[in-house]
This record gives C-alpha cells, sequence and structure tokens, in this order.
C-alpha cells in the first residue's frame, strides 16, 4: 500500500495515489512485477516518466508499476553497415540522457529529439517525434512481454504499425516495453543527421539537407523548444505541463480548402496520378497510398484563431494554456486533473465550434476523460 501521489511521478503535476506503487530498477525486477500484477488480475498501470500521463484526482485503483530500469549498450554488430551502430536500450532510461549520451558517442539519428520529457520505454508507444525526425526512422525492433502470453520477444519496428504518434500498443496489444533497439549513424566530424525541418534549418543558419554539429542542434533544439515552455524547468510553471496537449489533426485536402487561407497544412499523403494507358496494356495495381490526398493542420493555430489565446485559463481555474504556447495546457500551481481536462474540453469545443474540427488529446487519460 503507498499513499505517494501520482501527481509527484507525472510532469502535469496532477493526479491521487495508486492503491499498490511499485518501483523497478531492473529488467528483471519489471517482469516478475508485470506477472504478479497480472495474474493478480487487478487494474494495472505502467509509469515511465510520466511525461504524458494525466492521472484522476482519485487516484489509480490498481497497481502502478513505477519503470525506472537504466542502461545503454553499443552493440558489436558486423552486419551493420560501417558507419552505423546498434544500440540497445533499457525501458526506464530516460530519453533525453540518452540523446545526450549519443551525442558523446557521435551517433546521429536522434539529436533533433532533444529535450522531449519521458523514458525511453515510452518512445515507441507515442513514436515521438520533433524538428523533423521521429523514432520510426531509427527505431529497429522493440524487447516486449506480452500481456497474455507471458512471452518475451524482439519485435521488429516493421510490425509495430507505427504512425503519427501511434503504434500496434495504442491499438491494443497489451504488455510491457523491457528494452528499445535503435540503429543510429555516424557521419564522422560528430556532424548530425540532415536537417529536414525548415524551422530548425532556419535557427542554425543552414539549408534544408545540411549536416551540422551534433551539439549544435541539441542546443538550438533546446533553444527552440524553451521557447515554447518545452524543456522541464521547476522555476517555470509553462513547463508543467504534458507537452502538446492535443495531436496535430489530419483531414482531407479537400476539407482543408475551406480552412483560411493563412492555416498552415503540411502534406502527408499523395494520391498517385491518373495515368493513360494504351489499348490492350495490363493495368499495374493501384498503388498503396490510393485515396483522397491528406494534410497535417497545426493544432495550435486552430486554437488560437479558435480564440484561446496564450496564456488563457478559465476564471477561478489554477489550469492555464502556457502563456509561450498555445498547445501546452499547465499547472499553474496546486491544479486539479478536473480542471486540466476541463480546460482541455473548453479548448476542443472551441475549436470544433469555429472550424468543424475534433482535437484529439495526446496525453494518456487515466480515469479522466476529454
Amino acid at each position: 500500500m503507498t499513499s505517494v501521489p501520482l501527481s509527484t511521478l507525472t510532469t502535469m503535476q496532477v493526479g491521487g495515489p495508486a492503491r499498490e506503487l511499485i518501483t523497478v530498477t531492473t529488467r528483471e525486477q519489471l517482469i516478475e512485477a508485470a506477472v504478479d500484477t497480472w495474474d493478480s488480475n487487478e487494474p494495472w498501470l505502467i509509469l515511465g516518466g510520466g511525461s504524458n500521463t494525466i492521472v484522476a484526482d482519485e487516484g489509480f485503483d490498481g497497481t502502478v508499476i513505477h519503470v525506472v530500469t537504466t542502461g545503454i549498450e553499443r552493440q558489436q554488430d558486423i552486419s551493420k553497415a560501417p558507419n552505423h551502430s546498434t544500440v540497445r536500450v533499457a525501458a526506464g532510461e530516460n530519453w533525453d540522457a540518452l540523446v545526450l549520451w549519443s551525442i558523446s558517442e557521435g551517433l546521429a539519428g536522434i539529436e533533433a529529439l532533444s529535450g522531449i520529457p519521458g523514458s525511453t520505454g515510452a518512445a515507441p508507444i507515442q513514436n515521438i517525434g520533433a524538428y523533423g525526425q521521429e523514432l520510426s526512422s531509427v527505431l529497429t525492433a522493440v524487447e516486449f512481454l506480452d500481456r497474455y502470453t507471458q512471452d518475451i520477444s524482439w519485435i521488429p519496428a516493421s510490425e509495430l504499425k507505427l504512425g503519427y504518434r501511434d503504434s500496434v500498443f495504442k491499438q491494443g496489444k497489451e504488455g510491457v516495453v523491457l528494452t528499445v533497439e535503435l540503429t543510429l549513424a555516424s557521419y564522422g566530424d560528430s556532424l548530425s543527421a540532415p536537417i529536414a525541418f525548415p524551422q530548425l534549418a532556419t535557427a542554425l543558419g543552414v539549408e534544408v539537407g545540411a549536416q551540422v554539429a551534433l551539439a549544435k542542434v541539441r542546443e538550438t533544439v533546446l533553444k527552440l523548444r524553451a521557447s515554447k515552455g518545452m524543456v522541464l524547468d521547476p522555476a517555470d510553471p509553462d513547463t508543467a505541463s504534458a507537452g502538446s496537449f492535443f495531436m496535430n489533426p489530419i483531414v482531407t485536402e479537400n476539407f482543408a480548402r475551406h480552412l483560411p487561407a493563412d492555416a498552415p497544412r503540411f502534406p502527408v499523403q499523395k494520391t498517385e496520378q491518373d495515368r493513360v494507358l494504351p489499348l490492350g496494356a495490363e493495368v499495374p495495381p493501384l498503388a498503396s497510398t490510393a485515396g483522397p490526398n491528406l494534410v497535417k493542420l497545426s493544432a495550435a493555430w486552430l486554437i488560437e484563431n479558435a480564440g484561446v489565446k496564450k496564456g488563457y485559463s478559465v476564471p477561478g481555474s489554477k489550469a492555464g494554456i502556457s502563456t509561450k504556447h498555445t498547445l501546452a495546457i499547465t499547472n499553474r500551481g496546486g491544479a486539479t486533473a478536473a480542471e486540466v481536462v476541463g480546460l482541455a474540453t473548453y479548448v476542443q469545443a472551441m475549436v470544433q465550434s469555429h472550424f468543424g474540427i475534433i482535437l484529439y488529446p495526446e496525453p494518456n487519460l487515466i480515469g479522466v476523460e476529454v
């Protein structure tokens, strides 16, 4: 039994206690705790860094397994290309600590993901991404303990159905990630992967596609994230959040045409153009991307242009929109989960009424709904 509130283990700093809290520091402890909990048939929750979780004020009536396992191992794999390395990371390893380690080793591929809070084991669940890099581009496999069979196996990344903030784990596959395997590149002279995001390229003073020092990329990304309140800082209430609270919606290109001309939109899927075939020619199969053209919209733009400005809060509430970024809901000190959810629901309603778009929350909601 424990009376430790889960607010102390989450970056949003809300949530009551768990009925039982088990902290595991080794892979073996994690396996044992998970199996014992599953065998008891009581509710369970895996908690890593707590950066993407909102827990109800009533807490969690079950067992919470807090994963703080550590370990980073660079594999000796002669089957990889000479400039690539396989890295295996314990699920509880701090993600940003891993990024810092990779830079110290001269390994590229995750440097633009600097400053993202949370644990490494949670990264494939969410398929984290930022500034032109996404975990799916470097993830090789995960070591997984299955909830139902209790078997441990390595699942290739190709079978994880990784998408925008999505994976097979968010589609019903239950269990625990034990280890994450990545393939990172070494370009020599501690150079980064080619810069893929225009905002980052501009901040670095280079063209998209250029390569710069890994440490410089990290420094610049941290500055960009800090300017949006997205780097944890105990002295800054704007960082007491779950990061981006809503996902950027993906809509059809036709729907997007009805939005204001200045609404940002980014193509995410292009359909194959019509082709003219000679008479009698064999008709080729349709491309796997067949369907309407899709575009990703900016949730931050939608929120602000629906009338919810930076710094907004419901009168009397201690939850508020970040003063730096409309996509973050922050705990200004002593906020409850109910206040956070209430503000999120208000934002959702404003965007829907103005643009006909429903924003979906990005964090895991435990005992609450938006």
